[in-house]
């Protein structure tokens, strides 16, 4: 909620949806599965963004990699919300996350679950070793993505199949060649996002209809693969077209933003900058050269870390998961 604040509030970062409007009423009335596209360091809060604009930023969920369940604060958070941590290695994750998805059966209030099948962010170098192993394997080659990883994206579909209603294919863009990074959210940077989000029936005609009941995805691992990869043939498509004409097939929308995020951003603020103030005053009246220093390295930790977390994001800092891991695959 605080991050969605500094994107939709601080920021004021302008996220049109493109959609259509007969499924437009469904958002946030029923639990669904989000494939998104892994491009960009903010793609994750736009995600978010697009659940609080439907009133389910609460109960989303996400594929996330183990490592953020250290980060101070965040990380131990999304452990008690049942976010679902995986270490990127199938034999050892697949009983973990069956077991947290399982869970998920009984949830008491409608979810999304978003997941990045690409399982790793874009960039030059793990999309060419990408693409050798596309070639290897006789898969179709993509432009604008990795290949996605199907056993997650199967496995989730097996565990959450008569609970979750639908699948949201989700892809989106920045205009104006932006390249969105949560430091400049931070620094009030206003961005152009674009959301395409399309529920088709029948993934070889995907302009014709515009939903996906999960019940019409193979059960069979090899078919939903099968499945999965054709979906991002025609994401790349999408990517192609919003690249030469700047826009989605799709009726554009602004989905109106809720209060909830600022109101409880000022709540928390209200609650503590007040005695925060109150004790940075005492101090210095103090007058105690000790007690100022403690409380200036206080402030430098806390900024190192914000800074350490805010690299977390950032592409250039990011894992080498894609590079390493699909060289040995081919090998």
């Amino acid at each position: 909620s605080e991050m969605v604040m500094l994107l939709e509030w601080w920021s004021g970062t302008d996220c049109t949806l493109y959609t259509d409007p007969e499924s437009y009423h469904k958002y946030g009335k029923e639990n669904a599965i989000v494939i998104l596209n892994h491009n960009f360091e903010i793609d994750f809060l736009c995600g978010w963004n697009f659940c609080e604009r439907f009133g389910v930023l609460g109960s989303s969920k996400v594929l996330a990699k183990k490592e953020l369940s250290y980060m101070p604060i965040i990380g131990w958070m999304w452990y008690f919300l049942e976010i679902v941590f995986c270490k990127r290695k199938w034999e050892e994750d697949r009983k973990t996350v069956v077991q947290k998805l399982l869970n998920l059966r009984d949830y008491p209030e409608n979810f999304w679950f978003l997941i990045h099948c690409e399982g790793t962010r874009f960039t030059e170098q793990k999309h060419q070793i990408s693409m050798q192993v596309a070639e290897a394997k006789g898969l179709p080659k993509l432009k604008y993505h990795l290949l996605p990883r199907t056993k997650g994206f199967a496995v989730t579909v097996q565990c959450l199949r008569n609970v979750v209603s639908a699948v949201y294919d989700s892809t989106l863009n920045f205009r104006n060649n932006e390249n969105p990074t949560l430091l400049g959210v931070l620094n009030g940077k206003k961005y152009h996002a674009d959301l395409y989000v399309r529920q088709v029936i029948h993934i070889l005609i995907p302009l014709l209809q515009e939903r996906i009941p999960l019940e019409d995805i193979p059960e069979d691992e090899q078919e939903c693969s099968t499945w999965l990869h054709k979906l991002y043939q025609e994401k790349d498509a999408f990517q192609e077209q919003y690249y030469r004409t700047g826009t989605y097939p799709a009726v554009p929308t602004i989905p109106p933003r809720r209060p909830w995020t600022l109101l409880n951003w000022l709540f928390w603020a209200l609650l503590l900058l007040y005695p925060l103030f109150k004790l940075l005053i005492n101090m210095i009246n103090s007058g105690s050269s000790l007690t100022l220093a403690s409380f200036a390295f206080v402030i430098v930790i806390a900024s190192v870390g914000v800074r350490w977390m805010i690299g977390v994001t950032e592409i250039n800092k990011g894992s080498t998961y894609g590079n390493n891991d699909n060289k040995q695959k081919q090998k």
